[in-house]
């Protein structure tokens, strides 16, 4: 045995999880919509439209992909985006809602709903877009393009918006863009994921972050370490606990740390030692009691090892969880299987294959949908250099346009039908309503 090599992890849990979850997909049945949606021809008409311009579509894809740019850094991307648009007609705005990476654009005459499709273009460090961003990016663009073309020849009433969001990892750019007026107006949002599965509907927890600073008292740590105060050992205390606290929480609750600091020197006493955690749950209510439960086991260290300490949470916006809305979401799966698509319904994949998204803040203030899009097969995790390479193989070109149909479609049925719109606001309310994320994160 290599002594150097860290050993590797059973695949045994996830092969099981793999086998159940294809078995229950093989006996599910998609999200039903009661709604007529648009007429046909218009469907078809919009359907055609994105096509027309899906060589553009891939080429933006394959573009971003290349050239990948951490968020708030997105300059390239959203010129893509917004050169693209500019070469069908499209006067998008660039640097707006207070941030500089951030992108509007618009189409149709009002006096109708408003459906916006947001688009992220934001990479990760190392492994550029190990979570298809690009994907995410054209079949946005794709998407307002078909309903463009559906308000101009006056198939339908309303506006259709493309907001760019920047930093999604991580800097919660929808968060900060709502905060400045950027969703006043929106009765809708969608925008879809790519994933190694078609889902109408999968749960993302929301995350909050919380850095501790523990201050000691510096000593010489072998003549006189009983006059010092250890910061490091109360980052310990405070990881330990946490480590208890998870045997106790419900089952997708998620609390993982890191230490940044833990100081300089093995013969010094640490004076100041300091680590950061995400916090994670699937509904608001139960992230707000973690949250409180994970800073009483972090106040509890400092006060064991005589220390003080600095709390500081959401040094970047916190993400809610994602509000599902199934009305939107089964007429999502009804255009999917128009592209010869099955979304699958909740509840067949894993729940506990959740990350979290700023999308769950634009879902908590109009209805919206966040579907998954296979582009790679289940043995590909998001954020991988693996999932980076499904995200420009030819299974992500497709998604690109299977998924800029699927978002204009349903994009398109609000528009057209009163009634699905009545009743996706209803799903809403009956869900809490319009939730003031600024007032609940106080």
């Amino acid at each position: 045995m290599d002594s150097h090599r860290p050993s590797a992890p059973d695949r045994t849990y996830l092969a099981s999880l793999r086998a159940a979850t294809e078995l229950a997909a093989a006996r599910a049945e998609p999200l039903a919509s009661a709604f007529d949606g648009a007429p046909e021809d218009v469907r078809a008409a919009v359907e055609a439209a994105v096509e027309a311009v899906g060589g553009d579509l891939v080429a933006l894809s394959h573009d971003l992909h290349a050239h990948p740019e951490e968020g708030f850094a997105e300059h390239r991307s959203v010129r893509a985006l917004a050169d693209l648009l500019a070469r069908h007609g499209v006067d998008a705005q660039v640097g707006v809602h207070g941030l500089d990476t951030a992108l509007r654009a618009s189409a149709g005459r009002g006096g109708g709903p408003v459906v916006a499709v947001l688009a992220e273009y934001d990479a990760l460090p190392g492994v550029g877009h190990g979570c298809g961003h690009n994907v995410i990016a054209a079949t946005a663009v794709g998407a307002f393009l078909g309903l463009r073309a559906a308000l101009e020849a006056g198939s339908v009433t309303g506006t259709a918006l493309l907001l760019g969001t920047p930093a999604e990892e991580g800097g919660g750019g929808k968060e900060l863009m709502a905060r400045a007026g950027a969703l006043d107006g929106v009765d809708v949002a969608v925008m879809l994921h790519p994933f190694s599965y078609d889902v109408a509907v999968q749960p993302f927890l929301g995350r909050r972050q919380v850095r501790v600073t523990y201050r000691g008292v510096a000593a010489h740590a072998s003549a006189q370490p009983f006059m010092g105060r250890n910061a490091l050992d109360a980052v310990v205390a405070g990881y330990q606990g946490v480590a208890m606290l998870r045997q106790h929480v419900p089952p997708s609750d998620r609390v993982h740390g890191i230490v940044l600091d833990g100081g300089q020197r093995p013969n010094v006493v640490p004076e100041r030692a300091v680590a950061e955690y995400y916090v994670r749950s699937a509904a608001p209510a139960t992230l707000a009691d973690l949250c409180d439960r994970v800073e009483k086991v972090l106040v509890a260290a400092a006060a064991m090892t005589g220390c003080g300490y600095e709390l500081e949470w959401d040094r970047q916006p916190a993400y809610l969880p994602i509000r599902a809305n199934l009305e939107l979401a089964a007429r999502w799966s009804e255009h999917q299987r128009r592209r010869g698509r099955t979304a699958l319904p909740p509840g067949v994949v894993p729940e506990s294959l959740a990350g979290s998204t700023d999308l769950g803040n634009v879902s908590v203030r109009v209805p919206a949908i966040h579907p998954m899009l296979a582009v790679s097969g289940p043995e590909e995790s998001l954020h991988t250099s693996g999932f980076a390479a499904a995200a420009a193989s030819p299974a992500a070109d497709a998604a690109v346009l299977d998924g800029a149909v699927g978002l204009a479609l349903t994009g398109l049925d609000v528009l057209a039908d009163p009634s699905l719109l009545e009743a996706v606001r209803a799903e809403f309310e009956a869900a809490g309503g319009v939730l003031d994320v600024e007032d609940f994160l106080s």
